[in-house]
């Protein structure tokens, strides 16, 4: 019998030990998987939503909230700003150029948004079939939407005002899908564009009723081509996303804005940190909890190997005396410590992937968030590597016992 069906027998010999030890192990490698897979794609999927945007410009109010729901779409707008005030702004000598975001309406809780063209190659978004809106109340929907919704070219809907199902919905007006975008992993999948003169069609019949997000297409201050009517008092947008002429417009142009407007800037950069630190908590948290079930599984691999080995002490004997070396039962007991850490990490591993393959395939929200299951990170090689030491670790004490085993005396006691 080779050495690592030997260590696969004394295994199979304490079969609740095995398993309880593996458990603890690979539970905590999970956790540790769910949080490196979800924290390292979240930022991935920050810095690609941002790049292009160096300032959000809206309504007072939060500058977090301001982001969460003119860049990720997560959240609902601080309120509405007025037309002029953002083609005066977007002529401004330190803006390069300025994408202007209408917001408000939703299609089975997906965004809508009124915009231009400039919006979606911001993120270098292609069509996969149909082709670019040129009416009103005509819609590029992207590739999570089409997919959830089951939406094709040429499919009709109506919009819900808010983003819930039970808002108001627009029956008089008839949104038409004129095209679907190629997957981009990013916030544009979960989005439903169209220009701004639909959404102001579609709230025309209420505007004395209810305060409604509106957009204005991308705006280039060296040739200013609105999609809307210039110069009307009484439109209103929600936002718009603006990108500096110099550097220098970092330091003046959001101070401009806050002091001297009734609007407020907010830099996705900025606040994008400041989320991630309000986040960290919770992970630094739950990674704790992680590393101490590590512990506990190593600790308990440690008790379980020190027992047996008493028990086994005849065994090792008898090995020696048919001519097994120390040398080889030293390395026998490390086997089995490593064995059972690597059996852990993997199996761990592999439920880390799975359980957040099982969330975002289940989940709704979760497959709105274009995180993979089937990306892997070298960390994920760092935490086997480290089962082997800590294999290594939990199993020197009784290994360093097993070589010392006296042949003479275990014989002679038994």
């Amino acid at each position: 019998m080779n050495l690592f069906s030997l260590v696969i027998s004394y295994l199979k010999a304490r079969p609740l030990n095995t398993l309880l030890n593996i458990l603890l192990l690979s539970l905590g490698i999970a956790v540790i998987t769910i949080l490196l897979l979800f924290s390292n794609q979240l930022k991935e999927k920050i810095t690609d939503n941002t790049k292009g945007i160096d300032l959000v410009v809206g309504a007072k109010g939060s500058p977090l909230q301001l982001i969460l729901c003119n860049v990720f779409h997560i959240d609902f707008p601080t309120g509405n700003i007025k037309l002029l005030e953002a083609e005066r702004l977007s002529k401004h000598r330190l803006v390069k150029n300025a994408i202007p975001l209408a917001l408000g309406d939703s299609y089975q809780n997906f965004r809508i948004v009124g915009t231009n063209r400039a919006y979606a190659e911001l993120y270098e978004a292609e069509l996969a079939t149909g082709e670019w809106w040129a009416n009103d109340l005509e819609v590029i929907v992207g590739s999570t939407v089409a997919e959830l919704l089951k939406l094709k070219v040429g499919a009709t809907f109506e919009s819900a005002h808010g983003l819930s199902t039970e808002g108001h919905a627009h029956e008089e007006s008839q949104f038409v899908v004129k095209g679907i975008l190629k997957g981009t992993q990013g916030v544009l999948d979960n989005l439903i564009l169209t220009n701004v003169s639909s959404i102001w069609k579609v709230h025309e019949e209420h505007s004395d009723e209810e305060h409604i997000s509106e957009t204005i297409t991308p705006i280039n201050p060296s040739s200013l081509v609105p999609s809307v009517e210039a110069g009307d008092s009484t439109k209103e947008i929600t936002a718009l996303l603006i990108k500096y002429r110099n550097p220098i417009a970092a330091i003046q142009l959001p101070r401009y804005i806050n002091g001297q407007t009734g609007m407020q800037a907010a830099s996705p950069g900025f606040e994008a940190a400041r989320l991630f630190s309000i986040l960290g908590v919770g992970v630094e948290a739950l990674t704790g909890f992680a590393y101490v079930l590590i512990f506990i599984s190593a600790l308990s691999i440690f008790i379980a190997l020190y027992n047996s080995l008493k028990e086994r002490q005849y065994d090792l004997a008898i090995m020696r005396s048919m001519g097994a070396s120390r040398s080889k039962l030293f390395v026998a007991t490390q086997l089995e410590g490593i064995t059972l850490t690597l059996l852990g990490s993997v199996i761990g591993l592999a439920l880390g992937h799975g359980v957040l393959y099982l969330f975002t395939a289940l989940v709704e929200e979760g497959g709105k968030t274009g995180i993979s299951a089937w990306v892997f990170y070298k960390e994920e090689l760092y935490l086997l590597i480290g089962s082997l030491v800590l294999g290594i670790l939990c199993s020197l004490i009784p290994s360093f016992q097993a070589y010392r085993t006296d042949i003479h005396k275990v014989l002679a006691g038994n």
